[in-house]
């Protein structure tokens, strides 16, 4: 029989404690925000900084109009939307299928009672 360790026992007390916490949609765009605003955001501060400090340049090489220029910035916030939630959706299923992996194994060792 395999025994479950203290840290799988700690995971599955920590999860119990936290996933319908971290289950809701809001919990997992705000938790997985500042991740993807490290992957979007230095994108975006480069677009706006030569838009704005070189604007000659960048209507000479990009031959865009302004409108372009927003949709490209809409484009980069709805990126950094949506990899916030998947990235939060997908550790939340990852932490989820070990929980119920562990809950089974921890079923499966424990002995059985006669009754």
């Amino acid at each position: 029989m395999c025994m479950l360790s203290t840290e799988e026992e700690k995971f599955i007390k920590y999860w119990e404690d936290k996933r319908e916490a971290y289950s809701s949609s809001k919990s997992k765009l705000l938790r997985g925000l500042p991740g993807a605003s490290m992957l979007g955001l230095p994108i975006l501060l480069l677009l706006v900084c030569v838009y704005l400090f070189f604007p000659d340049w960048y209507t000479k090489i990009s031959a865009t109009s302004v409108q372009t220029f927003a949709v490209v910035v809409l484009a980069i916030i709805i990126f950094i939307i949506c990899f916030a939630f998947a990235r939060m959706h997908f550790r939340w299923e990852m932490n989820e299928q070990a929980y119920l992996e562990l809950k089974y194994k921890q079923k499966k060792n424990a002995p059985v009672s006669k009754l």
